[in-house]
């Protein structure tokens, strides 16, 4: 002990204060460092449960980036075929049409070459009877004058050469 006071330590005094750590120390690792020690780990795993809803958050939106990748990419599949077949419903419907259009046109232009037929044909009859009035009135006038048979020929064949001209035409 004499030593121990040679190098200015009292026994008394350091067992005191080793005691008094100890308890500090006891008192501190009941006290505090185990609740710290809880709170910290249970933050930890707080962190860590956060952290893997994180992970899992990001998965299922990665998922869900994806499903809609491919709800876009059927989409606009779809309104591809959608858009082919109107175009294929349109194109039907400009062929009809047109046959349509055709159809009526051909039968405009017979409608047409009917309508001249008749009015050809009426033209024909009206000239005929004009044929015939002039016959009549050329055998009126043979008959009040009286032809030798060469002037009556010649008659004949003026009349026929005129006729047979205006009913080519």
């Amino acid at each position: 002990m004499a030593s121990l006071e040679t190098l200015g330590i009292n026994l008394p005094s350091l067992l005191f204060h080793t005691v008094n750590f100890i308890l500090l120390v006891a008192l501190l690792s009941k006290f505090l460092y185990k609740p710290v020690v809880k709170m910290l780990d249970e933050r930890a795993a707080r962190i860590k449960e956060s952290m893997d809803r994180a992970e899992a958050i990001k998965e299922q939106l990665a998922r869900a980036n994806e499903d809609v990748r491919l709800q876009l990419e059927g989409a606009r599949k779809e309104s591809q075929a959608i858009l082919d077949q109107a175009n294929q419903i349109s194109e039907r419907i400009r062929a009809q049409a047109r046959q349509d259009a055709q159809t009526e046109a051909d039968r405009i232009v017979a409608r047409a070459r009917e309508q001249l037929d008749r009015e050809r044909q009426l033209a024909v009859n009206e000239l005929r009877a004009e044929v015939a009035d002039l016959v009549v009135a050329a055998a009126g006038r043979l008959i009040s004058q009286t032809l030798d048979t060469q002037a009556q020929h010649q008659l004949v064949e003026e009349f026929l050469l005129g006729s047979g001209q205006k009913l080519d035409d």
